[in-house]
């Protein structure tokens, strides 16, 4: 009951005219992000982080929450009519549902895409308001050590799970909180590797980083290809036929038990930190394809390919906002960007935010119900309009953002150094896109790092001294010896052997998407 009643204030925040407002602006450019093959949400995040400077917090969250899963819910539109997946997440579509387009069944694989999507999101967000109050009031009375062995599980699993070189993503990820020491002295004020300049006296510019390694470097690298090649990859012809969308009983009976399982897998994976919607889509298309009664289906257009993967993509994005929104502790690089927007707006990210700020959590939670109704009104009636988006050559896109990117750096402290922070690192995510390198884990370690260092400051404090506490307390053991187990096992056997150029099953391997035509450029 306390539940429904937190709910129903959420909805009061929500629909107020501003934050329905941006709602409704945060879902829209989800839908346009997520189309658009190149631009992920964390980039646009990245990109529109500075402009929340000024908005209110709960509107700020509301909108950049409403890009991210509205992104993952629309980037199956161009994997089906196009085979040329708007996300990373929605690669495993193009293995049915492209097929399906193919095939002349275009509208099905649309509608139970849009339907699965739908439904896992629902389920996701009940998950979040049934899950994350008491997992906070659990969290807040943990110790600082436990908090800070807690953190760097975090770190460790977000890096080493689903990634092809876990020492690297490991070492990066302890870089960015490196980079967060930066500054001052959260205790003594005392100034740290700054080395005399000014701009770097008040911490490094997180809105710089993020738009400089995701932004940037992502511009970069792709009109690094665009005139090497002559052509940018995945590209696809345009199809504007009308499409019907009315499927028939028979497939519905084939698409509701992958839905319900999508959900139940992608919910569960979607809290663990480094697993989120890609491992999520991928283990639910090899699990329906194991359960399946014929699996040579699979890859010729099966509904199943379709429904499951979707639903475990949505479910897992909307609950990849529980670690965050309970723990302060974000599951992937788009939350900890999010997280990096709470403390823009002043707010400590963590348990405390339910108790202090429950206005936020709530209303971002009847938010995401809002948003989801409105995907579905935008994804299925205007397919036909967001795939023609697609003929916006990438050499108009490219300047706009990069202008973007400049004015957004820029307005935060109003400092022309911050802009020349970006360039750099923007130079460096250029080097980690050579390295076949995701920047997330600099990002995340940048944004847990103070974090981490405070709660191990105030224990070694409580502890006067005695560094022993980390290992003496029973749940900060616990959490370290997972780590441990974490670097054993992932990254370990890959340093001992390097793994063959193609695994029995792997579904990327043994079905990779066919691009399409050349894009326009």
């Amino acid at each position: 009951m306390e539940t429904l009643t937190n709910l129903l204030m959420g909805f009061h925040v929500a629909l107020t005219p501003t934050n329905f407002f941006y709602c409704v602006v945060g879902a829209f450019l989800g839908t346009f992000i997520g189309i658009l093959p190149g631009i992920s949400p964390t980039t646009t995040i990245a990109i529109l982080l500075a402009f929340t400077f000024k908005m209110p917090a709960v509107a700020s969250l509301i909108m950049l929450a409403g890009i991210y899963y509205g992104a993952h819910h629309s980037g199956s539109t161009t994997a089906i009519m196009l085979n040329m997946p708007g996300e990373p997440t929605s690669v495993v579509i193009c293995l049915d549902g492209h097929p399906m387009a193919r095939k002349g069944r275009a509208g099905v694989a649309l509608f139970f895409s849009a339907t699965a999507s739908f439904f896992a999101g629902c389920i996701g967000i009940l998950v979040i308001a049934t899950l994350s109050p008491p997992l906070g009031r659990v969290a807040l009375l943990v110790a600082p050590a436990d908090y800070a062995s807690l953190t760097i599980m975090a770190l460790v699993m977000a890096s080493v799970i689903a990634s092809k070189s876990p020492v690297v993503t490991i070492g990066m990820a302890f870089l960015g909180v490196l980079i967060g020491t930066v500054g001052s002295d959260i205790y003594t004020g005392t100034q740290r590797f700054t080395f005399g300049i000014s701009a770097l006296s008040d911490n490094v510019s997180l809105v710089a980083v993020a738009a400089g390694t995701f932004a940037v470097a992502e511009v970069v690298s792709r009109m690094h290809e665009m005139f090497r090649h002559g052509h940018l990859k995945n590209g696809g012809h345009v199809q504007t036929q009308p499409i019907r969308l009315i499927p028939t009983w028979a497939d519905f009976r084939m698409a509701w038990k992958p839905i319900l399982r999508g959900t139940a897998l992608g919910a569960a994976f979607g809290i663990l930190p480094g697993t989120g919607p890609t491992v999520s889509s991928f283990a639910s298309y090899a699990m329906e394809k194991k359960l399946a009664r014929d699996p040579s289906r699979f890859g010729e257009g099966a509904i199943e390919g379709v429904a499951g993967p979707e639903a475990a993509n949505n479910a897992s994005a909307l609950t990849h906002f529980i670690p965050m929104l309970s723990l302060g502790i974000p599951a992937g690089s788009a939350m900890a960007l999010m997280l990096g927007a709470m403390t823009i707006q002043g707010i400590s990210p963590g348990p405390q935010v339910m108790t202090d700020h429950p206005d936020l959590f709530w209303g971002l939670v009847a938010s995401m119900l809002i948003g989801n109704f409105m995907l579905l009104a935008l994804n299925l009636p205007l397919v036909g309009i967001w795939v023609k988006l697609l003929g916006i050559p990438y050499r108009f896109l490219a300047p706009a953002i990069i202008l973007f990117c400049c004015i957004g750096v820029y307005s935060v402290n109003n400092a022309a150094e911050d802009v020349l922070i970006a360039a750099g690192f923007g130079a460096l995510g250029c080097v980690f896109k050579m390295l076949d390198a995701s920047p997330g884990p600099l990002v995340l370690g940048l944004v847990l790092g103070p974090s981490l260092e405070e709660n191990i400051r105030r224990a070694m404090l409580l502890s006067r001294g005695d560094p022993r506490v980390f290992v003496t307390e029973p749940i900060s053991l616990a959490f370290l010896c997972i780590t441990v187990a974490l670097i054993v096992i992932f990254a370990w056997p890959r340093r001992q052997s390097p793994p063959p150029a193609e695994l029995p099953g792997d579904i990327s391997a043994t079905h990779p998407p066919q691009p399409g035509n050349r894009a326009r450029l």
